[in-house]
C-alpha cells in the first residue's frame, strides 16, 4: 500500500477512535447530570459545592525538597488530629534529611501520641499485573497501626483506577494540596529545583499548603470519604479564620456509582479545565505526567489550527518516560503538533539531570495547568482519562492573575535555568520563541547525536499513530466502562 495513502488511512482511524471516546464521555456524563462539564460557560469556575472562598493563605512548594520539610513542620505542630489521604505511603520516605533525619513512620508514631492520626490509602491494585499491590498496603498498614495510627483501606474504586488524591489536613487549621506522594515507590520525591544528576530518579512535582476557609473544604472531603469507607461519622470541620488574599476553589472528580453519598459522582476538575482551556486567548502552559484527554487535547488542537491570536502559544512539560502511557502521551503530542503543522505554537518539553556527558531523564509529576496568567490549578489529577473521570482526584483553582503568572515565572525560571528576575515581566510568547524552543531543539539535536546536554530542556518528539498513538484514546474507550 503507497504510505502516503497508508498515513490518511491511519489519521481517519485514529479521529474516528478519539471521537468514539469524546461521545462515550459526553453520554456518560450526560446520564448522571455533569453533561455541564462539556459546555460553554463564561465563568472559570465550577459549579455547585464547594463554592469558591475569600480570604485564604497559599504557599505553592515547587519540589520535594521544598514541600517535603515545610510539611514536617506542619505535622509537628499539631494539636487535635492530623488527616492523611493518599495514593500508596512508603512509611521510611525521610521528610527531613538536613541535619536531622524524619522519617514518616517516626514522625507520625511521634503525633499519634498526643494527637489522632488517620491515614486514608487506596487498598491497591486487586490484580498482581499492578503495583502497589493490596498485599504492599496491608503491609504498610500493619507498619502504621503498629505506630498507633488509625488506617483505613479504600477498595471502592471503579476496576482499573484507583484513590490517587495526596491530601493532608493539620487540626483543619492548614491543608496540603498537590501532586506530591508521601512515598518512594518508582522514584525518591525528594529533589530540589536544581535537580543535579544523582544516584535516583530525577523528579519534578509540586504541592501547596493553604490555610483559610478552603480548608474546611478539604477537611470535609476527607470526612466523607472516610465514613464511606470506615462508617464512622468524623466532627464536621469548623470555618477556619480567614487568612489571607486568596480566592481559591476546591474541585474534585469523584467517579459515579463508587460511593452511596455522591451516586452521581463529581467531575468539578474536567469542568474547571473545559472552560479555562475553551477560554485561552494567549497561553496555556501545562505540567502533567501524561497527556492523552482526547477530550482537552481536541479543544487545544481547535485552538493550533484557528489560533486566537498571533502570539498565541502552548508549552506543555511531561517525562520523557513515565512509568506507563510513554506513547499515550507522544501520541497525543503527536496530533498536538500536526494541528500546529510547523506553525511554531505548540512545544512539549521533557526534562534531564546532567553531570558532563552524563544525563537522565527528570520525572515530571507535576499536575499545573496555567492559561493566560489568570487561572491556576494544582493539585493531583493528570491530564488523561484516569483522572478526569475514574479516579479520586482534589485540585486547587485560582483566577488571580498576579498568583498565575508568578507561578508560572517561577516554574519558567527553574526550567529554563535563569533567575526568576530575567522571566519576570517578559512575554510569553517572546520567551517561548526565543528561549524555550531554541533550547529544547537544540539539545534534542546534542541528544541525538549523543553529545553531552547543556541545558535541562528536551523537545519531546510526537509519536505517529502507528507508534501507538491511539493508547491514551483506546484505554479511555475500553477501560472505562
Amino acid at each position: 500500500m503507497d504510505s502516503n495513502l497508508l498515513a490518511r488511512a491511519d489519521a481517519a482511524l485514529g479521529d474516528r477512535i478519539e471521537a468514539l471516546v469524546r461521545a462515550h464521555h459526553r453520554r456518560r456524563l450526560a446520564r448522571t447530570g455533569w453533561g455541564r462539564a462539556f459546555e460553554p460557560s463564561p465563568s472559570l469556575w465550577a459549579e455547585g459545592d464547594p463554592p469558591p472562598r475569600q480570604c485564604n493563605d497559599l504557599e505553592i512548594l515547587i519540589d520535594g525538597a521544598a514541600f517535603l520539610p515545610r510539611l514536617a513542620e506542619e505535622l509537628a505542630n499539631a494539636e487535635s488530629h492530623v488527616h492523611i489521604t493518599g495514593w500508596y505511603v512508603s512509611t521510611e520516605l525521610a521528610l527531613v534529611r538536613e541535619r536531622t533525619r524524619r522519617v514518616l513512620l517516626d514522625l507520625l508514631a511521634d503525633l499519634a501520641r498526643k494527637v489522632d492520626v488517620r491515614l486514608l490509602l487506596w487498598a491497591g491494585a486487586p490484580l498482581p499485573l499492578f503495583q502497589p499491590s493490596r498485599a504492599d498496603v496491608r503491609e504498610v498498614a500493619k507498619r502504621l497501626r503498629g505506630a498507633g495510627v488509625e488506617v483505613a483501606l479504600d477498595a471502592k474504586e471503579r476496576p482499573l483506577h484507583c484513590h490517587h488524591e495526596k491530601l493532608v489536613v493539620v487540626d483543619d487549621r492548614v491543608a496540603s494540596v498537590g501532586g506530591i506522594d508521601l512515598t518512594a515507590f518508582n522514584g525518591d520525591r525528594y529533589d530540589s529545583s536544581e535537580h543535579p544528576l544523582r544516584p535516583s530518579l530525577g523528579w519534578h512535582d509540586a504541592s501547596a499548603l493553604v490555610r483559610g476557609p478552603v480548608v474546611a473544604d478539604v477537611a470535609e472531603h476527607f470526612r466523607f470519604r472516610w465514613h464511606e469507607v470506615v462508617g464512622g461519622e468524623l466532627p464536621a470541620a469548623s470555618m477556619p479564620a480567614e487568612a489571607g488574599e486568596h480566592q481559591l476553589q476546591l474541585v474534585q472528580t469523584i467517579p459515579e456509582k463508587v460511593y452511596p453519598a455522591r451516586p452521581h459522582g463529581e467531575f468539578r476538575i474536567l469542568e474547571t479545565y473545559v472552560r479555562a482551556l475553551r477560554s485561552a486567548k494567549r497561553l496555556v502552559y501545562l505540567e502533567s505526567q501524561f497527556l492523552w484527554s482526547p477530550e482537552l487535547v481536541e479543544i487545544l488542537a481547535e485552538k493550533l489550527r484557528d489560533p486566537p491570536r498571533d502570539d498565541f502559544r502552548i508549552v506543555a512539560v511531561l517525562p520523557s518516560r513515565p512509568d506507563n502511557g510513554n506513547d499515550d502521551s507522544r501520541g497525543q503530542v503527536g496530533v498536538l503538533a500536526d494541528a500546529d503543522a510547523g506553525a511554531g505554537r505548540f512545544l512539549a518539553c521533557a526534562l534531564y539531570a546532567r553531570n558532563g556527558a552524563d544525563r537522565e531523564p527528570i520525572y515530571v509529576h507535576a499536575k499545573i495547568g496555567i492559561v493566560d496568567d489568570r487561572w491556576l490549578t494544582i493539585g493531583s489529577a493528570n491530564l488523561n482519562e484516569h483522572s478526569l473521570f475514574n479516579d479520586t482526584e482534589v485540585n486547587l483553582v485560582s483566577c488571580e492573575p498576579e498568583l498565575a503568572r508568578a507561578t508560572r515565572e517561577r516554574l519558567w525560571a527553574e526550567h529554563l535555568e535563569l533567575p526568576v528576575e530575567e522571566v519576570r515581566g517578559r512575554e510569553p510568547a517572546e520567551l517561548v520563541d526565543e528561549r524555550w524552543y531554541a533550547i529544547a531543539e537544540e539539545q534534542l539535536d546534542r541528544r541525538n547525536r549523543g553529545e553531552p546536554l547543556t541545558h535541562r530542556l528536551v523537545r519531546l518528539p510526537g509519536a505517529s499513530r502507528r507508534s501507538r498513538r491511539l493508547f491514551g484514546p483506546l484505554q479511555g474507550l475500553v477501560v472505562d466502562g
